[in-house]
């Protein structure tokens, strides 16, 4: 399973045979966790790649700066050169969130050339250092970057991280991108900075609501490029998540645990 699917306390009490929960990667915000532990339900992820989501990420900042979904769609309607891209070699990568994606994406960000910041909750000077990025405070962050990369787990903590405040603090010229997930980002607060052209544009692989509504204001918006949630969809990865949950199930079935996320007495 995935986070779209919320297996809170109260769908647990109404599954009494279930024995095995298996959620794709080592993390899901969406699993309550102590009501699965204290039902005797094993709970165990897989491994997956951090290269599918960074990449994801690189590719809609690039798409951002150079305007390529603008262009494709002119072109197809018979235009040519309709826009004026942006350069990113110079230019301030701040990250949030440096684990493994978004060291990776500090990575990308320093191939290119440019000046990368970071901040997360515990992240120390060292730690950013070692990924070749200067550690800031947020507020710090959101002033200084011209794009903006989000890569934090979704947690009480980060739910909300960014509000219409810290969206005020960017740069008109800044974009946002969110390849992490979407209620870390108020996203009311985001459509109307991107409707009052408060930052220059955002890209987005990860919602409020997956599927997004065919209503949503997202649709209707010009500086902003929308993906499917799909960071995490390769061929590579699929096959390592699968197997994965395959081989929990046979060690399940043979009395073992392979990858657990809680721990039964």
């Amino acid at each position: 399973m995935r986070e779209r699917t919320r297996v809170s306390r109260a769908l647990i009490e109404r599954l009494p045979n279930l024995k095995l929960l298996i959620t794709a990667a080592m993390w899901n915000a969406s699993v309550d966790i102590r009501a699965a532990t204290e039902r005797g339900i094993q709970v165990c992820g897989t491994d997956d790649l951090p290269t599918p989501a960074a990449e994801m990420a690189l590719g809609l900042m690039l798409a951002l700066a150079r305007a390529i979904p603008q262009e494709d769609r002119a072109i197809r309607a018979g235009q040519w050169q309709t826009t004026l891209g942006v350069g990113l070699h110079g230019k301030t990568l701040g990250v949030i969130g440096l684990g493994n994606l978004g060291r990776q994406m500090a990575g990308y960000g320093n191939i290119l050339g440019m000046k990368v910041l970071a901040w997360s909750q515990n992240l120390t000077n060292e730690a950013a250092a070692a990924s070749g990025a200067l550690r800031v405070e947020l507020d710090e962050l959101m002033a200084r970057s011209d794009v903006v990369s989000i890569h934090s787990k979704l947690s009480d903590r980060t739910r909300g991280l960014l509000g219409a405040r810290e969206l005020s603090l960017m740069k008109p010229t800044a974009y946002l991108v969110n390849t992490a997930r979407g209620p870390i980002v108020d996203e009311s607060a985001l459509v109307a900075a991107l409707a009052q052209k408060q930052i220059g544009g955002a890209a987005l692989d990860v919602f409020d609501i997956e599927p997004m509504p065919a209503d949503h204001p997202f649709r209707t918006l010009e500086n902003v490029v929308l993906a499917p949630h799909v960071g995490y969809v390769t061929e590579e990865n699929y096959e390592l998540i699968y197997s994965g949950a395959l081989e929990d199930i046979v060690a399940f079935l043979d009395g073992k645990t392979v990858r657990p996320l809680n721990t039964l007495s």
